[in-house]
């Protein structure tokens, strides 16, 4: 989260046409979505799309020791300033309750998150990536790339190093 994040340093700071670029991500129960949401002109939506995959795709094997100890620092510091407040604390006593059937204490998600290894982390974004990809837009789309391609590209995995190279596959 903020100016340390690789979608900040990486996509932002160096594509000053993007409007944009923000990670999400949902838990549930059995399940979870991750969302890059990112916006730039229509006219920029191929080199867009060129991006923010290349951006993904490096992320399993470039994580270094210093981002992920800085996240989860900052992971941890979210949980317990949401539970500075009651109706944060409501709200969690809540989610665990219903989905786990008892809440436990933020001291074992502290200790659970200080767990989480470089490997763990590759491990899922690999995952992620054999996944099929959703994809939503609006606006003038004439310039965004087909679904089909976004599919190939993320089944591949290859990182399309110009925009010479990527604008082919979509012509």
């Amino acid at each position: 989260k903020g100016m340390y994040t690789r979608l900040y340093t990486n996509v932002l700071n160096r594509h000053h046409w993007m409007f944009g670029c923000v990670a999400m991500n949902h838990v549930y129960e059995d399940s979870g979505v991750f969302c890059i949401m990112s916006s730039a002109h229509p006219s920029q939506l191929e080199e867009l799309a060129l991006v923010v995959l290349s951006e993904f795709l490096r992320t399993p094997e470039q994580i270094s020791k210093e981002e992920l100890d800085r996240a989860k620092k900052q992971l941890q510091s979210l949980l317990m300033y949401n539970l500075e407040t009651r109706p944060m604390v409501f709200e969690d006593v809540g989610r665990q309750v219903l989905s786990r059937g008892s809440r436990n204490p933020a001291q074992f998600y502290l200790q659970e998150i200080e767990k989480v290894q470089k490997e763990d982390l590759q491990r899922v974004a690999k995952k992620m990536l054999r996944t099929k990809p959703s994809v939503a837009a609006y606006g003038t789309l004439d310039k965004l790339p087909p679904y089909e391609k976004f599919q190939e590209i993320l089944a591949e995995g290859k990182i399309i190093r110009n925009r010479k190279s990527f604008a082919s596959l979509f012509r």
